[in-house]
């Protein structure tokens, strides 16, 4: 499942729908046999990494609350682009799944942990996505939409990738 972010000037919708006023933070991400997410919130996570860069508190999506949260800094004018940050923690899928365009992605890792980056992934410019494996068949994805600056936005996503990996269960 591929999620994506909508950055408008209202931080009270995700892709054109109304949030939810006083949306809850799930309680963290559903438990289960080896699950490595079982003790971590994503919420909590997105709000940790992002603190002090200006983002109000993580809400989860609506459409997968209970493995998704994201932070959003809307266009503040004509000049200055938003930027929204997504954290999906997903147990039971493999980060080389669900990968939209394959022919634009790119394999790496951070600090060891196999990544695919995949910029546009719904072919719109402004938004990156990274998926991480943790452990055999479990995935973090960071999902970061930045305007129209595709550049911007993998840079981002590197960057709350690494804070994210360092945060995570070791393969």
């Amino acid at each position: 499942m591929l999620l994506t972010l909508a950055v408008t000037g209202c931080s009270s919708t995700v892709n054109g729908a109304p949030e939810p006023a006083g949306a809850s933070t799930p309680a963290a991400t559903p438990t289960g046999p080896a699950n490595p997410f079982a003790t971590l919130n994503q919420c909590s996570l997105v709000n940790e990494i992002l603190a002090g860069q200006g983002f109000p508190p993580a809400q989860p999506t609506i459409a997968d609350a209970k493995r998704t949260c994201r932070a959003t800094i809307p266009t503040s004018s004509a000049d200055t682009d938003g930027i929204g940050v997504a954290i999906s923690l997903q147990n039971g899928q493999k980060y080389t799944e669900n990968i939209n365009h394959p022919d634009t992605a790119r394999n790496g890792d951070i600090d060891g942990r196999p990544i695919i980056e995949q910029p546009e992934p719904l072919r719109v410019k402004g938004g990156c996505q990274v998926g991480m494996a943790v452990g055999d068949n479990a995935r973090a994805l960071v999902m970061v939409v930045s305007g129209s600056d595709t550049k911007r936005a993998c840079a981002k996503a590197e960057e709350v990738a690494t804070a994210l990996s360092a945060r995570l269960p070791k393969n």
